[in-house]
């Protein structure tokens, strides 16, 4: 069955500059499984086709004020190595979504995102429920983090759950492949971004 346009959002999570270009803070950590998968050619691909079919696209940038105090002053995890990097600083050229990228007239930015799980923190749920949306497709970063636990509330939450498994990256191949091969399948519908666009045009 074709994806309806309609009722389905592609959300884009965290395609800032810290991640997706060289300089920033965590390109390095990030660019081996870019570069495997071509996940920024497949994103543009499918966020054009998207467009094109009149889904609403959302973009889901995480960014915290200089110092950090939105979060715990003893943060550890994949948060300490955000804070001892000092990525994703607000007005910062490493926060700001990568140009490619950048929202179009009609896009919707969620703000407010200050931890993993976009609907945590964020008027995710409450916009796309507000929209009708009933179908959620999801890229960016990192794999096995933000876009896994994005994907694990949104199938909590009722939606239907697409997971791009060629727009998406982590820090090291093996961390990314287990999440496509474990976790992806039981939480969402992994598809590549060929197969998106092909449902999108249908």
């Amino acid at each position: 069955m074709a994806i309806d346009p309609k009722t389905t959002a592609l959300v884009l999570i965290e395609y800032q500059n810290d991640f997706t270009s060289e300089g920033g803070v965590l390109h390095g950590a990030v660019s081996e499984v870019m570069d495997k998968t071509g996940m920024m050619a497949n994103t543009l691909e499918v966020v054009d086709a998207a467009r094109a079919a009149g889904a609403t696209v959302m973009h889901a940038p995480i960014t915290f004020a200089e110092g950090y105090n939105e979060i715990s002053s003893h943060p550890y995890g994949i948060l300490k190595g955000v804070v001892d990097g000092k990525a994703f600083i607000k007005g910062s050229w490493g926060a700001a979504i990568v140009d490619e990228l950048a929202p179009a007239e009609g896009d919707i930015v969620i703000e407010g995102k200050r931890g993993l799980d976009t609907f945590a923190s964020t008027n995710l749920d409450f916009i796309l429920r507000s929209k009708g949306i009933t179908t959620i497709v999801l890229g960016g970063f990192l794999t096995n983090c933000c876009v896994e636990s994005t994907m694990r509330s949104g199938y909590e939450n009722g939606y239907k759950v697409i997971t791009l498994n060629d727009c998406v990256a982590g820090t090291s191949t093996e961390e990314h492949e287990n999440a496509l091969k474990y976790d992806f399948p039981m939480f969402s519908e992994p598809m590549a971004a060929s197969d998106v666009i092909a449902e999108l045009r249908a």
